[in-house]
């Protein structure tokens, strides 16, 4: 029986994204998926009896030296950022190609200070940023990224690499150049004896260790409504809804202050203790820690609302009880004669001393709605016009509280040549709403 088409297998794929039940013939389909069944993953509804590696009997000398051919309009290209105009290259291809909203209403703003913290931290590789030219003309038309990883995964811990910012050219996505990219990454990597590796979608691949849903909670409504990314519920005025979401102008945890890089000791302990609980966490050295929270040495000294990542902490007589970041990534705003920029911060990492010995589920809640509810405060003063999280770590425990709302969409965690139990997200496996009670396994954040 012939494999079914890519149309099949678009199909079947979204039915899995939007919750829906797959028949016996249409579960067989996806079992056939042309890539990804050639690929060290898990397959859809296989039963999991041990954690691990999928195939551990290679060696980087087993690995060919050099990448499969392409079509012969195009080549490899190993991408030097350190380059400002290579860099400029990925953020222009990254601008047009990338993530865009299915109406085409908003696209990610990403600027060469975001890929300088996001794909150069402690010990990134040059040849871990793949590109594909054209070779008439030079012009960078598909790219993928890794960046080293140490995952633990329960109770392992598993040297990888975070895979991210696959990207097409738009006229290139018939060519079937993304299984090529994975393939030329996976080398390189493997070719530095390194086997495994994380990756999100929103896209149904074989097979999700967990899936969490992003919610929002705008900052500035009005705008928000304006530009079409909030509705106005039936029977409710627009001044309602702003009055819904008011914040008040200041923070109000004692001892609150901006982190700088001379509180890493404590924060990487304090971020240690509060992590494991989680079942898929990134372990990270000092280092990594000053780069993920405070940002490359670049950044420092730009004003707040110019920077990529802000990470407050709470110290009280010398000692740090709390942290909490956030990143910041714009939007763009097509087709809008009012507004062309929508300011976006993301929760990142944060932790607290409080309800550490997970006795008082209330304890921590409490201390997590007031944490956040400051971070809040703090991206309005930046003129923020929504702050947006998912379900993971601990957010289900406040995000009702602090009036953060349901988003459409979903995202997926992968562990390439990596069996793992699953994972919880945050949500319920059936009705996808929030689960504060069975609360998230993933502690890692992925940009």
């Amino acid at each position: 029986m012939a494999p079914p088409d890519e149309k099949t297998i678009e199909y079947l794929l979204k039915k899995l994204a939007m919750g829906e039940e797959l028949t016996e013939k249409q579960r067989k389909d996806m079992k056939d998926y042309k890539f990804w069944k050639t690929q060290p993953v898990s397959k859809f509804d296989e039963k999991i009896d041990k954690e691990g590696p999928i195939d551990s009997v290679k060696t980087p000398a087993d690995i060919p030296d050099e990448p499969s051919p392409l079509l012969n309009d195009f080549e490899w290209v190993t991408i030097d950022l350190n380059k400002e105009d290579e860099m400029k290259q990925v953020e222009s291809l990254l601008y047009e190609h990338y993530v865009e909203d299915q109406d085409a209403t908003f696209r990610f703003a990403y600027s060469s200070r975001f890929f300088e913290w996001a794909l150069k931290p402690p010990g990134w590789k040059h040849e871990y940023h793949v590109g594909v030219r054209v070779k008439s003309t030079g012009k960078l038309v598909a790219f993928i990224s890794g960046i080293p990883s140490l995952l633990r995964v329960r109770e392992n811990k598993v040297p990888s690499v975070e895979i991210n910012f696959l990207c097409i050219h738009k006229k290139l996505r018939s060519k079937r150049l993304a299984p090529v990219l994975i393939k030329e990454i996976t080398r390189r990597v493997n070719k530095n004896d390194i086997w495994q590796a994380l990756y999100t979608s929103g896209a149904v691949l074989p097979t999700p260790v967990s899936t969490c849903r992003y919610t929002h909670r705008p900052l500035n409504w009005e705008k928000l409504y304006e530009v079409g990314f909030s509705s106005l519920p039936a029977g409710v005025t627009k001044s309602q809804m702003i009055a819904k979401y008011a914040l008040p102008s200041s923070t109000k945890t004692p001892g609150l202050r901006k982190m700088v890089p001379e509180d890493a000791a404590q924060v990487l302990e304090l971020y240690n203790k509060f992590q494991a609980k989680y079942d898929l966490v990134q372990e990270f050295t000092e280092d990594e820690l000053v780069h993920w929270l405070c940002g490359p040495d670049t950044q420092r000294d730009l004003e707040d609302k110019e920077k990529v990542i802000l990470s407050y902490v709470v110290e009280q007589d010398g000692k740090i009880t709390d942290f909490f970041s956030f990143y910041l990534l714009p939007f763009t705003v097509l087709n809008n004669s009012s507004y062309d920029r929508l300011n976006v911060a993301y929760l990142f990492y944060y932790a607290t001393d409080a309800g550490l010995d997970g006795k008082d589920d209330a304890v921590l809640a409490k201390r997590l709605s007031s944490l956040i509810g400051d971070a809040l405060v703090v991206t309005k003063n930046l003129k923020i016009d929504v702050f947006n999280a998912l379900t993971s770590q601990d957010n289900t425990l406040f995000l009702k509280e602090l009036k953060f709302g349901n988003g459409d969409a979903f995202l997926n965690f992968y562990l390439f040549n990596y069996k793992a139990f699953p994972i919880k997200g945050g949500i319920d496996p059936d009705t996808k709403e929030l689960d504060p009670v069975n609360r998230s396994g993933v502690g890692v954040v992925m940009l």
